[in-house]
């Protein structure tokens, strides 16, 4: 897989995310949901922290506008060591499977930080009203946005049995996380290389060897 496929499915990762937010951004309420499927939702929250909504404020003894700033400085870090990694193996000639995977991560990671460096500078708040894009009144700065999450799985919705210790007639969900299309394509990514590990790591010769 050469820089020019890399670069194209990037981009499409990244349009089709960022299309999917904006859409949602523009046309939901905070916390209005479609149902499209049983066992899937169209539902919009917005994720002020890491993974599944962790805020550092929740960790560390700071404040919540210090913690979204120390994490999107963090993810521009991130985003820049692993574009140099994607870079990297690509020059090196690795395997078609690890530079599809780092494409896709990178992808994913471009497009969260997209939300987090700009969403703030181009939306007002989406609470009792639908937000609009390049608005006069954007509800953050520069490095305060929010990401956009959407896409919600119930596979199963329902309550444990009265008789179960602890959680008896608790509501039980699986899948309960919501995320989006970047998150889609990370973990996407994370996955191949988890159980593709040996083919992702072999070189592009090695492959051509084997086959």
């Amino acid at each position: 897989m050469n820089l020019r496929k890399s670069l194209l499915l990037i981009a499409i990762v990244l349009l089709v995310d960022q299309i999917s937010k904006i859409y949602i951004k523009t046309n939901f309420i905070l916390g209005e949901s479609v149902t499209v499927f049983s066992w899937f939702k169209i539902l919009f929250i917005e994720n002020e922290g890491a993974a599944w909504g962790t805020k550092l404020s929740d960790i560390l003894p700071i404040s919540d506008s210090s913690g979204k700033l120390i994490l999107t400085v963090f993810r521009l870090f991130a985003i820049v060591g692993i574009g140099y990694w994607l870079y990297d193996i690509i020059r090196k000639g690795a395997s078609r499977t690890l530079i599809f995977a780092v494409s896709l991560i990178f992808a994913g990671a471009f497009g969260n930080i997209i939300d987090s460096l700009f969403y703030g500078l181009i939306f007002n708040d989406s609470s009792n009203q639908v937000a609009t894009l390049f608005t006069s009144e954007p509800y953050g700065g520069l490095f305060y946005g929010k990401v956009v999450d959407m896409l919600y799985f119930p596979i199963i919705d329902t309550r444990w049995p009265e008789w179960v210790p602890l959680v008896g007639g608790q509501i039980f969900r699986f899948f309960e996380p919501v995320f989006n299309i970047a998150d889609t394509a990370i973990s996407t990514g994370v996955g191949i290389l988890i159980v593709f590990n040996k083919k992702a790591f072999g070189t592009s010769e090695d492959q051509e060897v084997k086959s």
